[in-house]
């Protein structure tokens, strides 16, 4: 749309009315962590005032997962008396961890706010990590409990912590005390809420820390976005938004469950494996009104041809996020659902950032097809060259970032973090892009990155998997296109030809040590040596030149 109500400068102009000094959403700089940075001035200070808010939206649902259907009242007081269980009974306070490794549902989310009303730490364990990956993770994250589904109870093997479990002991739980008081705790805005973990250059996975400050920065983002909206005549009515991403993303958490408790929305939890007919019929029989969803999910909905016998008039806003999607393929989206049309927006973030760092909306997404928006409200947006230097506009480099937004750092891992997050503030994000006029382009994420479906695959920890085969003398995996997921996952596998061995040996033998995502899909077994440069690193760029890869 490009009529005056939508136009970017209307936008800017409204914002920057809402934002100015003695405005209800000011924008003032104030020391973060020791370091000015532009915040919401009259800003909550911690996730559980949140949730005692929540309480004036009553009746009105906040959550549908399936059979269950919590208003707000409902959530609260669950979450009041399982919050009291984990205090008295298993001691949990301040700063300890809470695991969570169980596919989405309500009780997940229930979980995350009964452990946050107490101080303690999320920890938002992959679902689709192997056994051994599991291991890894409570290892490292050191858990004082455990909250786990059936199916990854059986991949637990011994804890030292209690296990409790997501399908009978927390519901249980979250009903013993009806009429509980929710506990009050002392809690700083940067003291710890959340550990996620992102996968990590050295192949193991890196556990993100994200603050109170962080999860509310997250939620006075969109709190501007919908005065925004309200100001240029589209204040928002009910909604229902799809809950369809992984709860262990801060798509599904950040953006979308604490979000909609803020605001008296609904959350509507797709439950289950992705399928696009389920999905829709989801869309219609809740009558969702918004869906953030990522390219692969709608890489399905246009395959799947006539959508003739769905009624998805509810959809109000639909916007694609988590990974790349080239210009192509939102006008197809846009053709295909007349509410892409006027709605479709984008944005440019990653674990560490919590949220978007960038926003594009439909009009900037008409004006400039491939961009993935303007920094957001808060955050700082610079192009660096690889001496950590700003570069002009339209000259490739770095994307650094600063704000309120960014992470502490990676939990129990300083040099990680040191090397993450600059002593001035400034997270090194990896990626490559350039700005021009404050819109920012993405060039190719982290160098070797493979975004397969939405979900992040580093080359090296399949390569360690791989490596452990006796078969194989040497590996390299990249990325290749594919016209579902974005990317699949290829190995390159180099053999010594006496003992063969096949794709399906080498699935096999991966799949038991890595996520089943991560697994590659296709298979270059050879006797070449890997091409390599004078200090005997392969050279990655020819290895994906001879097998068509490609980020």
């Amino acid at each position: 749309m490009s009529d005056r109500s939508t136009t970017p400068e209307l936008r800017a102009a409204v914002m920057a009315r809402l934002t100015a000094p003695g405005a209800g959403l000011e924008i003032a700089r104030e020391p973060v962590r020791g370091i000015p940075m532009p915040v919401f001035r009259h800003r909550r200070h911690a996730l559980p005032e949140l949730l005692i808010e929540s309480a004036r939206y009553g009746d009105r649902e906040y959550l549908v997962s399936g059979e269950t259907r919590w208003s707000f009242t409902e959530h609260l007081d669950r979450v009041a008396s399982l919050s009291e269980a984990l205090r008295a009974t298993y001691g949990i306070g301040k700063g300890d961890r809470v695991a969570i490794l169980a596919a989405n549902c309500a009780e997940w989310i229930l979980t995350f706010w009964a452990t946050t009303s107490l101080g303690a730490i999320t920890v938002g364990m992959n679902s689709m990590w192997s056994a051994r990956e599991i291991a890894y993770g409570i290892q490292h994250c050191t858990p004082a409990l455990v909250v786990a589904d059936e199916a990854r109870r059986a991949l637990l093997g011994e804890v030292e912590a209690p296990v409790l479990s997501i399908e009978a002991d927390i519901p249980r739980l979250a009903t013993a005390a009806p009429g509980t008081p929710l506990p009050r705790t002392e809690i700083d805005e940067d003291d710890p809420a959340v550990i996620l973990y992102t996968s990590g250059t050295t192949g193991r996975p890196k556990g993100a820390v994200h603050s109170h400050r962080n999860m509310i920065a997250a939620v006075d983002f969109y709190r501007l976005n919908d005065a925004v909206a309200a100001e240029m005549g589209s204040a928002p009515g009910a909604r229902r938004f799809l809950l369809a991403t992984p709860l262990f993303h801060i798509a599904a958490l950040h953006n979308l469950a604490v979000p909609r408790l803020a605001f008296g929305d609904t959350a509507v939890v797709h439950t289950g494996r992705f399928d696009i007919d389920r999905v829709l019929r989801l869309i219609e029989t809740e009558h969702v009104t918004n869906w953030g969803a990522v390219p692969t999910m709608l890489h399905r909905l246009l395959e799947h041809g006539d959508l003739s016998g769905y009624d998805l008039s509810s959809l109000q806003m639909i916007s694609v996020n988590s990974a790349p999607s080239s210009a192509s393929f939102k006008q197809r989206l846009r053709q295909v659902l007349p509410v892409a049309a006027r709605s479709l927006g984008t944005s440019y973030g990653l674990t560490e950032s919590s949220t978007a760092a960038t926003f594009a909306t439909a009009a900037d997404l008409q004006a400039r097809p491939e961009t993935v928006g303007t920094p957001v409200p808060t955050m700082s947006v610079q192009i660096r060259d690889e001496h950590g230097e700003p570069v002009p506009d339209g000259t490739e480099g770095e994307i650094c970032l600063r704000g309120p937004l960014v992470m502490l750092g990676y939990w129990n891992n300083s040099d990680a973090t040191a090397a993450a997050i600059a002593e001035d503030g400034w997270m090194h994000t990896g990626d490559l892009g350039t700005m021009d006029d404050d819109y920012l382009w993405v060039s190719s994420r982290r160098s070797d990155l493979i975004l397969r479906g939405g979900e992040n695959v580093y080359p090296i920890e399949v390569e360690n998997a791989l490596s452990e085969h006796p078969a194989v003398r040497e590996c390299a995996v990249l990325g290749v296109a594919h016209a579902d997921l974005g990317q699949e996952v290829c190995a390159v596998v180099v053999t010594g030809g006496a003992e063969a061995v096949g794709a399906a040996e080498l699935s096999a033998f991966v799949a038991e040590r890595i996520a089943r995502y991560k697994v590659p899909t296709r298979w270059e077994i050879t006797t070449e040596p890997l091409p390599r440069n004078a200090t005997g690193k392969v050279k990655r760029l020819d290895v994906i030149q001879a097998y068509g890869g490609g980020n």
